[in-house]
Parts: C-alpha cells; structure tokens; sequence
C-alpha cells in the first residue's frame, strides 16, 4: 500500500496554486473542475510521479475551524523535507515568506515553520 495523495486544506484554491508552484516551486499535476472547487494537486519537481498534495477548499465548517485552530496554537499543518533548511529559510524570506519560527535545531534535525498565506503553517526539516 502507498500513499498517492494527502490533502491540505487551503482557504484560496487559486493563491494556494501559486503559491506552491510560484514560491515553493512544486509542480502542478492536476487542475480538474469539480464543480464550484477544482481537484488541484501539486507534486515535487524531483519525483513528479510520487506523492500529490491536493489543495483543498477548507469549506466544511469542521475544516475551517480545524484549520483556523492548529494555526492558532502555531502547530504545522504539513512537513516537507529539504536538504538546507537555513539555505530555503533564505530563499524564501527572500521571496516574502513570513516565518513563525526560523532555523533551528531540534535533536537530530533543523526546522523551520513558515506561513502558507492560505490559513496553514508549514514545517521544513533537513534530517
């Protein structure tokens, strides 16, 4: 069994798409309409058949109010790996990024916790 999609609610299908291809540089896979929304996924540039995240519309009350609490208490929404945290910490400040906690070391990793501007916060971590 593999894992082929997991989901992030995002509050702007259309500003989330950008902001995950244009400043996270992932890749779109998927833009289908679904009605009012779109079956939106984004995959990494360096294994464009792997893993999907689906952008997803949070408008079910229960995902809005998942969304607007796990940010409130500051905990990540999602985790993506890289292989510089302080080297993407500048890249992305450099692109406007607001992060909520910048580089540090936590055990045998370093993180990182930045805004999505779409209602999340992301982790990055080098291992």
């Amino acid at each position: 069994m593999n894992i082929i999609v997991t989901s992030l609610f995002v509050q702007d299908q259309d500003k989330a798409l950008e902001f995950y291809t244009e400043v996270l540089d992932f890749v779109k896979k998927h833009d289908v309409p679904t009605g009012e929304f779109r079956w939106i996924t984004v995959v990494s540039p360096d294994d464009q058949e792997g893993t999907e995240l689906l952008l997803e519309p949070n408008q079910h009350p229960a995902a809005k109010e998942y969304q607007k609490k796990i940010y409130a208490d500051g905990i990540p929404a999602t985790m993506f790996e890289v292989p510089d945290v302080q080297k993407e910490y500048e890249r992305l400040m450099k692109q406007g990024v607001k992060f909520t906690i910048e580089p540090k070391e936590v055990g045998d990793i370093t993180l990182a916790i930045f805004d999505d501007t779409c209602g999340n916060l992301i982790q990055i971590v080098q291992k």
